[in-house]
């Protein structure tokens, strides 16, 4: 694929690029939104370095891509509902995002993507590692691929949320309401038309019509698949870098190998549609 107006620079023969010449601060021309949004499909994941982003500014990249989704649960800044806060150091007992995980798939039409921008990163450390669920499902049997076909997997946010923020009231679907979703465990991409494994050690709690023990094991088998690491790459993040991934065809996981050091930003997060 070619581009006139960025750069763009494959991180891993998989999945990855890093992006340059461009300012996510102004609005993106025409040609420039289609270049990114090209490769975003092709690589999945993409960043961007050298970023000064305001609240406002974050929020306006995200709607070049659609509709911003409202997270659940996490209390947003002051007058940002649509902004995540991402914020660890020295006073965090726990960090968001550690075990491999696509965004609030519990939703029943969860985000398309999501972009954050560090301002602040420990140096070294705090990197996060996205894989590629395209290379996931192509490395399945052909046999395996259609036994999962048809099944289907319910994903929860309260056994996760919850804990994490507490009881808070009136959250966005209500008091005390946390979403719950059955979405396939193959989900197809509707842009690319690509394949791709759609359960996650976060949020999906069982194959829908199975027997515990009988859910338990396919999904350990999914997910120790998923951490092979040739399907992954590494960012390592530097102050003011963006990442914006697909939640389609990708799952990351935060590192926190920094305490007590600070890492902290915000996410803006595009609604998207129900998986198919």
């Amino acid at each position: 694929m070619s581009y006139e107006r960025i750069e763009v620079k494959p991180i891993s023969p998989v999945i990855g690029a890093e992006i340059a010449g461009v300012d996510l601060s102004q609005p993106l021309g025409n040609q420039v939104f289609q270049e990114i949004h090209d490769a975003l499909m092709a690589h999945q994941v993409i960043f961007f370095r050298d970023q000064e982003l305001s609240l406002d500014q974050h929020k306006a990249f995200g709607r070049q891509f659609g509709e911003l989704h409202i997270h659940p649960a996490s209390p947003p800044p002051d007058g940002h509902p649509e902004v995540l806060i991402i914020h660890a150091d020295e006073n965090s007992t726990r960090v968001a995002g550690q075990g491999w995980h696509t965004d609030v798939s519990c939703d029943v039409e969860p985000p398309m993507g999501s972009i954050l921008h560090l301002h602040k990163v420990p140096a070294p450390g705090g990197d996060t590692m996205f894989a590629s669920m395209y290379a996931a499902y192509d490395a399945l049997s052909d046999e395996m691929k259609t036994f999962l076909e048809p099944l289907k997997a319910w994903h929860s946010s309260e056994h996760v949320h919850k804990g994490r923020y507490g009881h808070t009231g009136k959250l966005r679907d209500g008091e005390n309401s946390y979403p719950k979703a059955l979405q396939p465990i193959i989900r197809t991409h509707p842009v690319t038309g690509k394949k791709g494994i759609y359960v996650n050690s976060s949020f999906t709690t069982h194959i829908d019509g199975l027997k515990k023990n009988e859910s338990d094991a396919i999904l350990k088998m999914l997910y120790d698949h998923i951490d092979t690491p040739e399907f992954h790459c590494r960012f390592h993040w530097k102050d003011n870098s963006v990442a914006f991934w697909d939640n389609r065809c990708t799952q990351h996981r935060a590192l926190w190998d920094y305490f007590p050091q600070v890492r902290s930003g915000f996410r803006v997060t595009v609604a998207g549609d129900k998986p198919f």
